[in-house]
């Protein structure tokens, strides 16, 4: 399916995001590992969110859905042998942090997703859980399809080489059927839902800055989660009304958890008019509202330890960028190059079409701002986070702009369009 996008004067409104695609998942998942119902209010609907529930399904857990509600019947922390293989489709965060549980079982499973998921490193996970006494094999010791043989397990230390939620939180899930404690530190800190909902859960995670003490437990509690509304989802909006003249927009209930709230912090540094409103705190998770007005944006530095908090918003960052005043530079995201696409290979090549100035470095861009770009053919990639971030880079394009396989976007926020429709 393509897309015609032209360009708007301005976006006013009030927007409803979908729930945060990181939560909905570990929802689902410690969920399922826990004993007793867990209730799941505003889950997703989303291809990513659906593949971890369609794996569970398969390892004996009960899961209803009912409209935005998921119930979630939790088998304990031993699920049932499943005699098909397990196919986590686009999510790498279905397969890595499910990994990690099942290299606690008591029986062997593989685990495979679609052709882009199955060139998205794994070795980032197998080390640590062969360490644990896991019995991983793969495709080059790298790729999926994973073969994962549960054992008994072991708590190590371990020191993780990039700063990555889903290598954190697969070693989380690994340890709380080890002999002992696991220590796991960071080169920086990465999305801590994991931390907090597992406790919510009745783990026993203590953090410190970039490390975190995991306890073993005997068994986690069913719970009723209320997902609050994903930060990635609104920073396509925060966008749209900073760089649209006489925009303003109400983005109600997102989480705005530290650990995300990246893309806040550098629209802000940028020069953009932003304000959070309501802040309360639902199952362990800060949300609020969030009010954006239109500015005039500069560019700045991005980099070091504020990567982690904004790796998936760089491509939506590098559209605010290509309208911004000046120079922007993104560093240290070599991260990019190993989601659903070359981030930054893609971003590069799509907005030179729409006449960007703009350059891939190793580890990021450098791009200069300018008034308006033009409308073209521009391909997604397949990638969502792609297709999002050039929908909004049209919405100020002189001309339409047509967006190849622009359906990609049910990975994460199947009504996309709808909602930017109506603003």
């Amino acid at each position: 399916m393509d897309i015609e996008i032209t360009k708007k004067r301005n976006v006013k409104g009030v927007v409803n995001v979908p729930g945060d695609k990181s939560i909905s998942h570990r929802a689902i998942m410690f969920g399922s590992i826990a004993e007793g119902e867990t209730i799941v209010k505003g889950f997703l609907r989303c291809d990513d969110c659906f593949s971890t529930i369609n794996c569970m399904r398969k390892l004996g857990v009960n899961i209803n859905i009912v409209k935005d509600d998921v119930y979630v019947k939790g088998n304990g922390m031993y699920l049932h042998e499943s005699h098909d293989i397990l196919d986590a489709g686009n999510s790498g965060t279905t397969m890595r942090l499910l990994s990690g549980i099942l290299a606690g079982q008591k029986f062997t499973t593989v685990l495979t997703g679609d052709e882009s998921l199955r060139k998205r490193p794994m070795a980032r996970i197998i080390k640590p859980l062969n360490m644990m006494g896991a019995e991983i094999s793969a495709i080059d010791d790298n790729y999926a399809p994973l073969t994962i043989k549960g054992n008994v397990l072991k708590g190590i230390n371990y020191k993780t080489e990039v700063a990555s939620a889903q290598v954190k939180s697969c070693i989380m899930l690994a340890s709380l059927y080890a002999d002992d404690e696991t220590i796991i530190e960071e080169p920086f800190l990465s999305r801590n839902h994991s931390e907090l909902m597992l406790n919510y859960f009745g783990g026993n995670f203590e953090s410190y800055e970039n490390k975190i003490v995991c306890h073993p437990v005997e068994r986690l509690h069913g719970c009723k989660i209320c997902v609050p509304g994903d930060i990635s989802s609104a920073a396509y909006f925060i966008v749209a009304a900073s760089i649209l003249p006489q925009s303003e927009i109400l983005i109600k209930n997102v989480n705005v958890n530290h650990t995300r709230t990246g893309i806040i912090d550098v629209i802000k540094k940028m020069g953009g008019n932003i304000e959070i409103k309501d802040e309360r705190v639902l199952n362990n998770e800060p949300v609020a509202d969030i009010i954006v007005k239109s500015s005039c944006l500069k560019g700045i530095e991005i980099g070091g330890e504020i990567i982690p908090r904004l790796i998936d918003e760089i491509p939506i960052i590098a559209v605010a960028a290509s309208y911004a005043e000046g120079e922007t530079v993104i560093k240290d995201a070599e991260e990019l190059k190993v989601k659903e696409s070359n981030r930054i290979d893609t971003m590069v090549c799509e907005l030179k079409k729409m006449g960007a100035d703009i350059e891939a470095t190793n580890d990021g861009m450098i791009i200069h701002g300018r008034e308006t770009l033009n409308g073209v053919l521009v391909d997604s990639y397949n990638d969502h986070r792609v297709a999002m971030s050039l929908s909004i880079a049209a919405l100020r394009a002189e001309g339409s702009t047509k967006i190849k396989n622009a359906e990609c976007v049910n990975i994460s926020f199947p009504d996309f369009y709808s909602v930017l429709n109506v603003l």
